[in-house]
């Protein structure tokens, strides 16, 4: 038997999320959801999912506001045991309209990132273009060169077209942003689909006003960009205006300071988290997974991640379970290698 299945068997056999999440204790958990349904589909958290999860948490971990964190961890102050922070990105109406709900009915409180030309109607999610252009196509098989790379594939079926915008996405996240926005005009020219000024409904932003309405039930609302571009793919200028003019447009909208920041695509290094920093940001979430210490860089905070996953694997992934099986698979341990837990 393999190391990582030895281990997840005895985790079910012995209790050992629940050791894991009492050696965890003092690490902070940051949660992250993206789009959420009410019923199982893909890529999203269905409303049965979430409801066990926010049970879940709620029954053992101590769910606080991000912006308490971020405070804490700036002036050095400790966190109960078990802290756990709940967060949003993107922004959709699925979330005001699934999430929400449910959260407020647990009295939980999470943190949303929207990107402010989204909440304004002005444009897109970019990732978005790519599933609309494939599944509105009339073409049955698709052959495209994008970036240089030759992609092609058969559009049989909704599984199939969804796949490849995924293998189309990866390969755009790569480049520049300009070039990026033309090579999806150029897409989807050869799809002859003409994409609309605004998202269509099952992609559409929340409001302003169902933002603020949701502030004053306990949830917040931090930068995720004006325009969700790739930071670590944008000129220095650009980059300064993604970050300041939309904490400058949320603060216009929302009457109130603004210090939390998402990392669009998860993009960022060492320039980008400076920028950051000095547009006044005072914690950012990353997409890098795992759990926090309190040493951690408030600028660039791990989370978990939960699309699709079920109530056993939430449980082993954010009780550091996951974390640990992670890295004695980077150690190099292999069927020879034998596991011994203490």
């Amino acid at each position: 038997m393999r190391p990582k299945e030895a281990l997840l068997g005895l985790a079910r056999m012995s209790g050992a999320f629940a050791l894991f999440r009492a050696m965890n204790r003092r690490r902070i958990l940051v949660l992250t959801y993206h789009r959420f349904s009410n019923i199982p589909r893909a890529r999203r958290t269905s409303a049965a999912s979430l409801a066990a999860q926010l049970d879940y948490l709620a029954s053992h971990y101590t769910v606080l506001p991000l912006s308490t964190i971020e405070t804490c961890l700036h002036e050095g102050r400790p966190l109960p045991p078990w802290t756990a922070a709940v967060t949003i990105d993107d922004g959709y109406s699925d979330f005001y309209e699934i999430a929400w709900p449910a959260l407020r009915r647990r009295k939980m409180p999470a943190t949303v990132f929207v990107v402010t030309d989204f909440v304004d109607g002005k444009r897109w999610i970019w990732t978005d273009k790519l599933p609309f252009l494939l599944s509105h196509t009339a073409a049955g098989d698709l052959a495209l060169d994008v970036a240089g790379q030759s992609i092609s594939g058969v559009l049989t079926g909704e599984s199939l077209r969804r796949q490849l915008a995924l293998r189309i996405n990866g390969i755009l996240k790569d480049q520049p942003d300009g070039l990026k926005d033309r090579l999806i005009d150029e897409i989807a020219a050869q799809c002859l689909v003409n994409l609309p000024a605004q998202p269509p409904g099952d992609s559409e932003s929340c409001t302003w006003e169902q933002l603020r309405e949701m502030e004053s039930a306990g949830i917040e609302v931090g930068s995720h960009t004006v325009t969700h571009p790739v930071l670590t793919r944008v000129t220095a200028d650009h980059l300064r205006r993604e970050l300041e003019q939309s904490r400058g447009r949320l603060e216009d909208m929302l009457g109130h300071p603004v210090t939390l920041f998402c990392y669009p695509n998860g993009a960022y290094d060492r320039t980008v988290r400076d920028a950051v920093a000095r547009a006044g940001y005072g914690l950012a979430v990353t997409s890098d997974d795992g759990l926090n210490d309190a040493t951690i860089d408030p600028l660039a905070i791990r989370r978990i991640h939960n699309e699709e996953q079920d109530l056993v694997h939430f449980q082993q992934s954010t009780s550091g379970f996951e974390e640990a099986k992670n890295q004695l698979r980077r150690a190099g341990y292999t069927t020879s290698s034998p596991v011994r837990i203490r």
